[in-house]
């Protein structure tokens, strides 16, 4: 049950930060680092609960790895459309 609400908790947590990334688009305060390393942590801790058949951390850590992904993707079309603009004006 504590696993379960902790799961809950630390996912929902994530939620405000996708919504609000999803409407602005701006990732700007966002680290790349972390969240390339929030999101191998996630799918580690994905793939440690299948392999114990443990349903709290399945869950959480499925949902979260999507939640992360959505964020590190827009993280990625800034980073890239940035590294594009810089490319165009050095030519």
């Amino acid at each position: 049950m504590i696993g379960t609400i902790a799961a809950c908790l630390t996912t929902g947590a994530l939620v405000p930060q996708v919504i609000k990334t999803i409407k602005t688009k701006d990732t700007s305060g966002i680290s790349l680092g972390m969240y390339s390393l929030q999101l191998i942590g996630v799918i580690l801790w994905l793939c440690y609960g299948l392999s114990i058949h443990d349903g709290a951390l399945i869950m959480a850590n499925g949902i979260t790895s999507v939640l992360s992904s959505i964020i590190l993707s827009y993280k990625l079309k800034e980073v890239l459309g940035k590294r594009n603009d810089l490319e165009t004006v050095q030519k």
